[in-house]
């Protein structure tokens, strides 16, 4: 998964999306944390649903980059796909490789456990049939993402407009590639539900590239219905109140299923949360994504503090928290501390944060800069001094 850039001057976040993104992070890093250092949901109920958040990290990613395409096209600039994976790869690269590297030249520390080849990380192929428990096994979120950004474009460019037929094509494309995706989780479950996890849930379901990233989808037909549908998207946004009702009501009622119903002790992982419940969960997401762009509605006008730090930074800190938090366990365990306690949870994450900040100080903002004076824009005839105005002010 990638972060949001920093806003240009002046532009103002929204802080919705800086607090679904935030959200996502905890999600993930409670999760992470039951399963490498506690042992136990040390966050209760958010440890046993923590994986959800890479799922909402698809759905923004997939908004975020469609909604500056689409909003560019729409302008009637034209998209260069040289400029746009110049600024994708110096936007994810940076962070990734010196994780990566950190991870090769101090295995022991890092994790402990042999890494899968290194030239699966560099092509973004790694999560292809992934063994769970490698080392950096957690970079499986970041290669499907790259994988979408390769893809986006070039679709986006097919259609180069968003007229009518066009419009219609695009939603047909979406419903199709959710269908199939339904589908095709449904076969792989008949296949390896009930079975061992690692040898057949995770590196073929949970890790493939083709059951998960129809998750991106919701994302794109969140951005699709702004900017194809001007008049429907205005009269939603006139209705925050009902959006943030069914988005809520919509993702609570998700993750109860998830909790009752996606692993079942003694059976599996369960059929109707492993075929269609990904999808479902997506587009559940998508409903706050919409929700929390309404300019009068809750999510947008209240910021929650600490949220726009924790999405400035979340992809620093989804790179770095496990890593940082196998590590420092050891050294606690070593000093006599729990793993289940709480005082071990309450030394453990603010060096997380910390790590990620560091991560995010040192080397993404940095290259961040770099890009927008290099490739200030992904679209050619662009002005230097309009681009900023135009980018989403969460992600560029």
């Amino acid at each position: 998964m990638t972060s949001p850039a920093l806003p240009a001057p002046g532009s103002p976040r929204l802080h919705g999306l800086d607090a679904l993104r935030a959200a996502a992070i905890l999600l993930v890093f409670a999760y992470h944390y039951q399963v490498f250092v506690s042992g136990r949901p040390t966050f209760g109920w958010l440890s046993d649903i923590g994986w959800a958040g890479v799922d909402l990290f698809f759905v923004l990613s997939g908004y975020l980059i469609a909604n500056q395409l689409m909003g560019g096209m729409r302008r009637g600039e034209q998209l260069s796909l040289p400029r746009f994976y110049g600024r994708r790869l110096l936007r994810t690269l940076p962070n990734f490789y010196v994780v990566l590297a950190l991870y090769w030249l101090f295995p022991q520390v890092m994790g402990g456990r042999e890494p899968p080849p290194l030239w699966r990380f560099l092509t973004f192929t790694q999560n292809i049939a992934l063994v769970p428990g490698t080392a950096f096994s957690h970079a499986w979120s970041l290669c499907i993402e790259e994988q979408f950004y390769l893809m986006l474009p070039a679709v986006l460019l097919l259609g180069a407009s968003l007229r009518q037929h066009r419009r219609a094509l695009a939603w047909s494309l979406i419903g199709v590639l959710t269908l199939a995706a339904v589908v095709w989780r449904d076969h792989l479950w008949r296949l390896y539900g009930t079975l061992d996890p690692s040898a057949g849930y995770y590196p073929h379901l949970y890790y493939g590239s083709l059951a998960r990233l129809d998750e991106f989808l919701p994302g794109v037909a969140v951005a699709l219905l702004k900017h194809g549908h001007p008049r429907a998207w205005a009269a939603l946004m006139d209705r925050p109140r009902r959006l943030l009702a069914l988005g809520a009501t919509a993702v609570l009622g998700m993750l109860t299923a998830m909790l009752h119903g996606y692993y079942i002790d003694g059976y599996g992982y369960g059929h109707a949360m492993s075929a269609w419940g990904y999808s479902a969960l997506a587009w559940s997401f998508a409903l706050l994504v919409l929700a929390a762009q309404a300019p009068r509605g809750v999510l947008a006008r209240v910021e929650i503090p600490g949220a726009e730090p924790l999405a400035r930074w979340s992809y620093a800190l989804y790179l770095t928290h496990k890593p940082i938090a196998y590590a420092l366990a050891k050294v606690l365990v070593g000093w006599g501390f729990v793993r289940a306690s709480g005082w071990t949870a309450a030394a453990i994450a603010p060096a997380c944060l910390l790590g990620g900040w560091l991560l995010y100080r040192v080397v993404e903002r940095p290259f961040l800069d770099l890009r927008d004076r290099w490739i200030p824009s992904q679209f050619t005839g662009a002005a230097r001094a309009t681009t900023a105005g135009q980018r989403s002010p969460q992600h560029a």
